[in-house]
């Protein structure tokens, strides 16, 4: 075949493959006028059937001509065959394409072997670095695709793609440059489309993001694709904005993270997301799966299925990932029907928390709470009394909307409260009004959640309020209490120690996020228990 040592070479060999002269932009011509007579003669035939054969020479040789600093600017990487090859087996579960759009083609990989699996679909790469525009050239004549393929070299946020009647597949690995390296007028687009999708975005976000963006400005329903990029995106601040296209427009349904050990791209050091989407569907879940090796991604579609509910909740989605396992048939995540929530935090117990008659204040603001774990351990499947428990005082926002006689009770108690400088605190000082704790309402099952012992879950008979030493489990539907009662015995019978995390000293915590990926019989199935 000819090794290629130089990007002359490589040049070389673009127009020896048969680059249509009269569709190159000023930039090619110019490349081809300064290198088209250096470097070695190619072997045309061995270049060529390599090409059919799906392998890509001239991709391969830029790859090691130019070193990862070399192509950072453009943030170039290229995508190995088997990922590829995955991608391409989970689009062929979709409706077959009319169009298959590659933006930040560089040489083709995803655009040629999208053609083989789609014979009958149309071509559009976008590019716009000359040299990869060469190469991406060279390669769809050497594979027979000119007559059904366009290049552009041009920007994919600013390309005009037209729209047509059938599905679009929007497939490839597009370009990571770092938010330093876009230009101020980039950064403005980012925030102005964003906005117009009802959206915010942050200026700080990679090119990955402007291309998920520019996607769902491009696409249309019906529409859907995979991209592979860097994962961080899933737990910035400045992912936020793919995080919400994915929930709302752009119709995510998977995400597969591969591990960082398994080196993903020969050339960087980063952690590979594969993103799927369809646009327009409407699905209660995304499913997501972290695998060990690019062997084990198999053509995608499998992964725990993570409700759109929890993920629009959690700024951080890789934790959910992190402990995303197979759920058994019949049986789903607890916080799949149920929110977990923590207790207030009252920042001065002393203050805001009184045995029954210590205070002089009106019942209206005296809330009878859990404020010890031992009282749900003692209370067994049933909190039925709550007469014994302490109060908490949360006072109104509006101290206006106090009864005049009210108003003096909790006048004279403020002053006092004042005298300990609780005002100051690092709790009160941040509440919208320092003297309200705002206590969540009340929870139908309360539970403990760090003990040497498993968690104590307790119906809740006497809407009980909760600070912040137990969780409350919240249905996310209206549950009956037959209903409410079969998932309370269940998780006190199945829950183990084993499935908190152990600290030092033997104590074991569950925190609400860890506590709503517990596994539960599905509503179906505690409706059954009910009945029986």
């Amino acid at each position: 075949m000819g090794q290629m040592r130089t990007l002359g070479d490589i040049v070389r060999a673009a127009i020896a493959l048969g680059v249509e002269e009269e569709k190159l932009t000023v930039s090619e011509q110019l490349l081809m006028d300064q290198h088209g007579n250096e470097g070695t003669a190619p072997n045309v035939d061995e270049l060529r059937a390599a090409i059919l054969c799906g392998d890509d020479p001239l991709g391969d040789a830029y790859a090691e001509i130019m070193s990862p600093a070399d192509r950072r600017p453009l943030g170039q990487t290229y995508t190995p065959a088997p990922i590829i090859e995955s991608m391409l087996a989970w689009a062929q579960r979709r409706p077959t394409p009319a169009r298959i759009v590659d933006p930040g083609a560089g040489s083709g990989r995803y655009l040629l072997a999208a053609a083989r699996a789609f014979p009958g679909a149309s071509l559009i790469a976008l590019e716009i670095d000359a040299l990869s525009g060469l190469m991406l050239r060279a390669n769809i004549r050497a594979a027979g695709f000119s007559d059904r393929a366009t290049v552009v070299i041009g920007d994919y946020r600013s390309a005009e793609l037209g729209s047509i009647d059938s599905p679009t597949l929007f497939i490839g690995n597009p370009p990571y440059v770092r938010h330093h390296q876009i230009d101020p007028e980039w950064k403005d687009w980012l925030v102005t489309t964003a906005a117009s999708h009802g959206l915010r975005a942050s200026k700080l976000a990679g090119l990955h993001i402007h291309f998920f963006l520019a996607t769902a400005q491009h696409a249309r329903p019906g529409d859907y694709g995979a991209f592979i990029t860097s994962s961080e995106w899933m737990d910035v601040n400045y992912g936020s904005v793919l995080r919400e296209l994915l929930l709302d427009s752009l119709g995510g349904t998977e995400i597969h993270v591969i591990d960082p050990t398994a080196e993903t791209f020969a050339d960087a050091t980063t952690t590979g997301a594969i993103t799927c989407f369809e646009v327009g569907i409407e699905q209660p879940s995304m499913r997501l799966r972290r695998v060990e090796s690019v062997s084990t991604l198999g053509g995608l579609g499998l992964g725990a299925e993570i409700s759109r509910a929890r993920l629009s909740e959690s700024s951080r989605w890789s934790v959910l990932l992190r402990t995303a396992v197979q759920v058994p048939e019949g049986h789903i995540q607890l916080g799949e029907l149920c929110r977990v929530h923590r207790g207030t935090v009252t920042g001065a117990n002393a203050v805001w928390v009184a045995r029954p008659g210590a205070v002089q204040l009106p019942e209206s603001v005296l809330y009878p709470s859990i404020t010890k774990a031992r009282e749900l351990f003692s209370a067994g499947a049933r909190l039925t009394h709550g007469d014994a428990l302490r109060q908490v005082i949360d006072l109104p926002v509006d101290l206006d909307v106090l009864s005049p006689e009210d108003r003096k009770l909790v006048n004279r108690f403020i002053r006092t409260a004042k005298q300990s400088k609780v005002q100051d605190g690092y709790v009160a000082a941040n509440r919208r009004a320092w003297w309200s704790v705002g206590l969540r309402k009340a929870a139908p099952i309360l539970a403990t959640y760090m003990a040497r012992r498993p968690p104590a879950f307790v119906l809740n008979d006497v809407e009980a309020r909760h600070i912040n030493i137990a969780h409350g489990l919240y249905p996310r539907e209206d549950l009956s209490p037959q209903i409410l009662e079969a998932l309370a015995l269940h998780l006190r019978s199945a829950v183990q120690l084993s499935q908190g995390r152990t600290y030092a000293g033997g104590l074991t915590k569950f925190e609400p996020r860890e506590m709503e990926r517990l596994t539960i019989p599905d509503l179906s199935q505690l409706q059954a228990e009910v009945k029986a």
